[in-house]
């Protein structure tokens, strides 16, 4: 017989709650709980779980459009692409756990997002990750970088879908606390989305995927919910262990028994939280509760307690409910698949989740205290202090470059800047034959088999705008997400959200939260890409010291016809360049400013949302009439470092550029400065005139700035030469750099 240690305030505190929060949990009983309600409520009332720090702020997010089939609150958003097909989406963080054990926690990051995915029903066809590391003088960096891009490789080659983009960045403030941000899309019939929503008194609740073991218990609560500090290398028993050929069999097994009409009712994931978020989410969803009986979990370890099975977090699970009707079918499906499917309870009609162990019940609990009446709590915001003094920039203390050259080739070889194939060759990416454009453009485009249609796909954020001026630095996220997707030919259909950052109890987090918030909600609101769903990653922290704030934000598009899929680099001698939008950019907060003088401070430029969206619609007008043959937005690292990017990133080699601008003030910030509302694009000279009048008539400045050609990048500034770089070096600097950092 186990003796169970005594349930008061200081295990309830050890769990994660606070005397508050124990207190209203007593209170809703009527009575002390159990040590296995204890756990299921202290879990469920977690950050990680029940959001209570953020969902008071999260409404403020646009979650309708036209296309908008199934917002925030189910596994994965939807949206309609057309000819009866939806695209599922989502993007999770798996922060923690890949910090203190990088190849699973990044594995098991890729493994349940795709869960997420096929849950709903959707076949899982493309991964994106959005990845923050420490300096790359930092010991650690390199081991986790290498840990990280492993566990990713490993879990989405393994389980066959392709990794086709995404980002990375290195910066001090990740030192202690990286990011592993992990996006994916599946594709479904409308008519067979699932939902994770229980129903039917007396249908039968089937467990089914790999066996409960130890691993992952307190994921959710204590590792995801809570700052790092000396002791975090302890937690590593708290990180899941990922098997992703498992995982392809419950992927096979679930998407058979969810396309035979009728056979399941509701089906979840067994994610962060196990058995207890699985149950009591589902059970709230459909106002209904579940008995579960433990003694009929599949366990692969011997004397594990209500508790542990309550909580473990072990991989390649899921909860499904069928009906008495199905429910041989259903087990038969899994058993062809060879995996287990047990019976483990029934649904109920009394609102309660009841979990029995050993002919005795071990929990009672309303499924809604553990979901619906979870803390929420309006934290105080202030803006910090040190905030005033971050937006202060004295550019009459930074030298202006005497070498433009020297300038450039310091930012083409930078770790933030270089290409990122030392880490995408580690990826399949053309795995299921549908990717048309592969990792190196803006955007990933994704063909849609069966139709003329594709997908594009792009994740980005720049933390150090976020740190400098949250508000205008997470529009900005999301207004370059949307000019990736348009430079490569698509409309945008629905965003989704990773929300990095530090203490939420601390003010000058939540004012960066709230900020960040609110520049989100206005920009998907102006580029009509509403939120479908996502994630919050509080407690990013170590020893008191905060990440930059990163929310990250990815964006799906639709093309119409897929041979109208666009990438970034030049294609032939001979054709113009234009630039669509203003010239100038600023050094505040650029990338130049940051590696060549040290320097992070300064308000990024404003995104004005309306001259924003004229641009695109101008950008995607003249892709669609035939106009261009490539398209790149300005971004980090300013005009030259665009245009230089245009020369070298295509797969057949470098093209040379004869460039020329007219322009005032700074040579450094025109070259360099960053800025949105910026598109280079290339186009044969007889589109020309065309392509001017339709800028034009849109209110977009458009600019014919050069030719494509020759073997050399060159820059004139107002006459006099600025820039002249040999294209073919620059470009192996370029690849190679990256891979020289890591070594």
């Amino acid at each position: 017989m186990i003796k169970e240690p005594e349930v008061n305030l200081e295990l309830a505190l050890a769990e994660g709650m606070t005397a508050e929060e124990y207190a209203a949990a007593v209170a809703s009983l009527g009575r002390t709980p159990t040590l296995t309600e204890l756990a299921v409520i202290s879990v469920m009332w977690s950050e990680h779980c029940s959001y209570k720090s953020s969902k008071v702020h999260l409404k403020r997010l646009p979650t309708e459009g036209p296309r908008l089939v199934q917002g925030p609150g189910e596994n994965a958003g939807v949206v309609d692409v057309g000819s009866g097909i939806v695209a599922v989406f989502k993007m999770e963080s798996h922060n923690h756990p890949s910090y203190v054990e990088p190849r699973q926690g990044a594995a098991t990051g890729v493994g349940g997002i795709l869960r997420d995915i096929f849950t709903m029903g959707a076949r899982p066809i493309a991964s994106l990750d959005s990845l923050r590391f420490g300096a790359l003088d930092h010991p650690r960096t390199r081991y986790l970088v290498n840990g990280v891009v492993g566990g990713i490789a490993g879990y989405g080659n393994s389980i066959g879908v392709p990794t086709v983009g995404g980002e990375v960045y290195f910066h001090p403030c990740y030192n202690g606390n990286n990011l592993v941000n992990v996006f994916s899309l599946g594709i479904a019939r409308r008519e067979k989305i699932h939902k994770g929503s229980a129903s039917g008194d007396g249908n039968p609740v089937i467990y089914v995927g790999s066996r409960t073991g130890r691993d992952g218990i307190h994921g959710a609560s204590l590792l995801a919910s809570s700052e790092f500090d000396a002791a975090s290398e302890s937690k590593r028993p708290t990180v899941q262990v990922g098997d992703p050929f498992a995982e392809k069999l419950l992927l096979e097994a679930c998407l058979e028994v969810m396309k035979e009409p009728g056979l399941v009712v509701g089906i979840q994931d067994m994610g962060a939280a196990g058995l207890t978020c699985s149950t009591t989410e589902m059970a709230a969803r459909g106002g209904a509760g579940m008995d579960i009986d433990l003694d009929k979990v599949p366990l692969r370890e011997e004397g594990m307690t209500p508790y542990e099975i309550m909580l473990s977090e072990s991989q390649e699970r899921m909860l499904l409910v069928a009906t008495p009707q199905t429910e041989t079918r259903v087990r038969r499906i899994f058993e062809k698949w060879d995996l287990e499917a047990a019976v483990i309870g029934r649904v109920t009609g009394t609102g309660r989740v009841t979990v029995r162990w050993q002919g005795k019940t071990v929990a009672d609990v309303p499924a809604s205290l553990c979901v619906d009446e979870a803390p929420r709590y309006q934290r105080p915001a202030a803006r910090p202090a040190w905030q005033g003094a971050l937006e202060q920039l004295r550019l009459e203390t930074v030298p202006e470059p005497s070498d433009g050259n020297a300038a450039l080739e310091a930012l083409l070889g930078a770790p933030n800047l270089c290409s990122r194939e030392a880490i995408f060759t580690a990826y399949d990416h053309m795995v299921r034959t549908n990717t048309v454009v592969r990792p190196g453009s803006d955007a990933a485009v994704i063909r849609l088999k069966g139709t003329n249609r594709a997908l594009a796909l792009s994740v980005d954020c720049n933390a150090r705008y976020c740190y400098l001026d949250p508000f205008e630095g997470a529009k900005l996220a999301v207004a370059e997400a949307a000019r990736n997707i348009v430079c490569a030919g698509a409309v945008p259909l629905g965003t989704t959200d990773c929300l990095n950052f530090g203490n939420p109890e601390r003010p000058e987090i939540m004012w960066q939260f709230e900020r960040s918030i609110d520049g989100i909600a206005e920009a998907c609101r102006a580029l009509d890409a509403p939120i479908v769903g996502g994630n919050v990653s509080f407690y990013n922290e170590t020893d008191g010291k905060a990440i930059y704030p990163t929310p990250t934000i990815a964006m799906v598009g639709l093309i119409e016809d897929v041979k109208s899929a666009q990438s970034q680099w030049f294609k032939k001698e001979g054709d113009l360049v234009f630039l669509l939008g203003d010239l100038e950019g600023r050094l505040a907060a650029s990338e130049y400013l940051a590696l060549l003088h040290g320097v992070e401070a300064g308000r990024p430029a404003p995104v004005d949302l309306g001259r924003e969206r004229a641009l695109l619609d101008t950008v995607r007008g003249v892709r669609e009439a035939g106009l261009t043959v490539a398209a790149h937005d300005c971004a980090e690292g300013g005009l030259a470092f665009a245009l230089l990017e245009c020369c070298i990133t295509g797969p057949a080699g470098a093209v040379g550029a004869d460039i020329k601008l007219d322009g005032k003030g700074r040579l450094d910030a025109l070259l360099f400065g960053e800025a949105p509302t910026r598109v280079i694009v290339s186009a044969p000279p007889e589109t020309r005139a065309r392509l001017d009048h339709a800028a034009r008539a849109a209110k977009v400045e458009v600019r014919m700035i050069g030719k494509v050609g020759g073997d050399r990048l060159r820059i004139a500034v107002n006459g006099e030469r600025a820039i002249d770089l040999d294209v073919a070096a620059a470009r192996t600097t370029w690849k190679t750099a990256l891979a020289r950092f890591l070594s």
